[in-house]
């Protein structure tokens, strides 16, 4: 449905530790290993209606052959969704992507967005000047503030049961803090679509050493997330249980004993 659900974008770091021959393997940060590790940046889009998961389009990101930035590659993917026809509720992203060429965009294109600000975001509360976000009171409710550039927007802070501390920003000044949740818990499709693609179909399997081969293999890996998604969504049946039940049929197949291994061949001698 283009007219609803949300659009979701994020990156991904599929590892590849010990890579030194492999084309668009470069250095990035890695939210599972904590630290700055070799692999290969993924950028995707997904839908989502909070049911289903739909890749829509990808980005390797290899800016010292082609130049472009991750937001380069967040423009592009957004300008695609576009032309596509798309009409979603709401574009969630990070504290990585709200800069004001990106925000400026989604804008432009009629949508509304939902992001994270990192805690030096300089905005404006009552022409008090311009203070990190991090400075400022914030209501339960929000508070709408202007944001140098751009405009007003309204921004929430988010205080976890450990401590931790999230600022979140819209465009959208009408959004309360129920509907800002519930935008934001959509934010998790993109992580489960990144860990399904590596547990599931094997994305960061490939070895072969030319960027077009990489590209190609992560092409089929999404395809493969698309039609096990599919039959996760008409059968009720679990990503997981979907490929682990391919795998045990065919171990079940080896281990008959009419399979092939268990024959015995006789050979006759030559005379």
């Amino acid at each position: 449905e283009k007219g609803d659900g949300v659009l979701v974008l994020d990156d991904s770091t599929l590892d590849k530790l010990y890579a030194k021959k492999i084309e668009l393997v470069h250095r990035h940060w890695s939210d599972k290993h904590r630290k700055v590790v070799r692999g290969v940046d993924l950028l995707s889009l997904v839908w989502s209606d909070g049911d289903r998961t739909v890749p829509l389009d990808f980005r390797v990101y290899d800016k010292p052959n082609d130049g472009l930035t991750k937001n380069d590659h967040f423009r592009d993917l957004v300008a695609a969704a576009e032309r596509r026809g798309f009409h979603p509720r709401a574009v969630l992203f990070d504290s990585w992507y709200p800069s004001l060429e990106n925000i400026k965009q989604v804008r432009d294109c009629g949508w509304t967005f939902l992001t994270q600000l990192k805690v030096n975001r300089k905005v404006d509360l009552a022409r008090q000047g311009y203070q990190a976000v991090a400075a400022i009171p914030i209501p339960a409710e929000g508070a709408v503030v202007h944001l140098e550039g751009f405009g007003s927007i309204r921004v929430f802070k988010v205080v976890s049961r450990d401590g931790d501390v999230e600022y979140w920003a819209t465009d959208d000044l009408t959004m309360d803090e129920l509907r800002r949740l519930e935008l934001a818990e959509r934010c998790w499709a993109v992580e489960e679509y990144h860990r399904v693609l590596k547990q599931c179909c094997n994305i960061e399997r490939c070895q072969a050493r030319s960027a077009r081969a990489q590209r190609n293999h992560v092409g089929m890996a999404i395809l493969a997330f698309a039609r096990l998604s599919w039959h996760s969504y008409i059968t009720g049946v679990s990503w997981y249980e979907a490929k682990t039940a391919v795998v045990r049929e065919a171990i079940r197949a080896y281990r008959s004993p009419n399979s092939v291994r268990n024959h015995a061949y006789c050979v006759t001698p030559m005379s």
